[in-house]
């Protein structure tokens, strides 16, 4: 969070959620309604798509 320039407890959800996926190997897709900032936390390691 420190590093996407988010904070407080609104995003913590939206952090557990990237550090899940960036911690498994192989491509990663994250389907959110929140894209832009799933797209700062995960910047380019992950595919984010937004519904």
């Amino acid at each position: 969070m420190r590093n996407a320039n988010l904070h407080g407890h609104k995003y913590a959800i939206d952090s557990v959620v990237a550090s899940t996926a960036l911690g498994y190997s192989g491509p990663r897709i994250v389907v959110t309604s929140d894209a832009d900032d799933m797209n700062k936390l995960c910047g380019d390691r992950a595919r984010v798509v937004g519904v």
